[in-house]
């Protein structure tokens, strides 16, 4: 199987996205095809000049102005890609995928598919003999992750399917018992999944659930020892702080990514296996309907985006993927990743 168009190497070709950076490390996007030209207000960069020099050429516009091309990164790609949910971030998702031990060939149950980040980090990792089944609510968000995904690999992956539903509901259709050697949960309520995803989860089978709250981080984690059917979970947060390194100028840079979500991981024991007792501190594993609002949506601060302009980029994912499928790929734009408050 061929390499996808956001997965190749070598000389740069036609249909390759090209990510050119100016003096001022403004980054623009372009998908190179012959005769085209890039323009800015700083001049034109023909398409012909680039096709054919190797990834990390600089080339020059017809003022002598330098760009660097290089092919973008998954991670440059997820950052700046049409959202209709919050994306989860290249540094979750490397912990995603190093802790539910994502492997090639794997079988991989993920839910929901927000806007597509995680899906296209997991497709790589399964590789194509592997399956990604992806289960999403809402068919807004199910449409930007379609476009997404179909845009960074110029096609639409043959081992990715979604299913719209309640995924409590719709794995039973889908996925056997005992056939799904991964799940990964990045929902409000991965609680209300757990007979399900048991289930469908191979003895052994890694279970990671991604979450914004230490009150769902509770819960989530209190469900899973009920179930007696996992190890005792354990939970983690990733935090990456930049350095500016010039000469003897090496400080922390002023901004950093902090929280953005808690990691839980637990393994699928085989049937009827009983974990030897561990000896905790008591803790409250109850619930009353107060602690229970506490759980809700806006208790939570969940994020919502407008009717309006999950349409507008509802419409930008599905033209953005049209164009990579035909071969023309997405209009030259400027990538810098948009600010957003996660």
């Amino acid at each position: 199987m061929s390499a996808s168009r956001g997965e190749r190497s070598g000389p740069f070709q036609v249909g390759d996205r090209v990510q050119l950076t100016g003096p001022k490390a403004r980054m623009h996007t372009i998908t190179l095809e012959p005769g085209k030209v890039f323009h800015s207000h700083k001049g034109i960069i023909a398409h012909d000049e680039i096709i054919g020099l190797p990834d990390g050429s600089v080339v020059a516009n017809q003022v002598g102005i330098e760009y660097l091309a290089l092919r973008p990164l998954l991670s440059d790609f997820v950052m700046s890609m049409p959202r209709g949910a919050a994306i989860v971030y290249p540094k979750d998702a490397a912990q995603i995928l190093a802790q539910a031990d994502i492997f090639p060939g794997a079988t991989v149950v993920e839910a929901g598919v927000g806007s597509g980040a995680l899906s296209l980090w997991l497709l790589r990792a399964i590789g194509p003999e592997g399956r990604l089944h992806s289960f999403e609510r809402r068919d807004d968000f199910a449409g930007v992750a379609r476009g997404n995904v179909a845009t960074f690999h110029g096609a639409d992956p043959e081992n990715w399917t979604i299913t719209l539903g309640d995924l409590a509901e719709v794995l039973p259709e889908v996925a056997p018992e005992a056939s799904v050697d991964r799940v990964v949960l990045d929902m409000l309520a991965p609680w209300e999944c757990m007979g399900a995803v048991s289930t469908a989860l191979k003895p052994g089978g890694v279970l990671l659930c991604y979450i914004a709250t230490v009150t769902q981080l509770s819960r989530v984690a209190e469900a899973i020892r009920a179930t007696g059917e996992y190890t005792e979970p354990q939970s983690s947060e990733t935090m990456v702080r930049g350095w500016h390194v010039q000469g003897l100028a090496v400080r922390p840079d002023h901004r950093m990514i902090a929280h953005t979500g808690f990691l839980l991981t637990a393994r699928r024991l085989a049937p009827d296996t009983v974990l030897p007792e561990l000896k905790r501190r008591p803790s409250k594993t109850d619930f009353s309907d107060e602690d229970v609002e506490l759980w809700t949506p806006g208790a939570l601060g969940e994020r919502t985006v407008s009717d309006k302009a999950l349409r507008k980029r509802v419409r930008a994912a599905d033209a953005a993927a049209a164009r990579s499928r035909e071969g023309a790929g997405p209009d030259d734009d400027a990538t810098e990743p948009p600010v957003e408050a996660e």
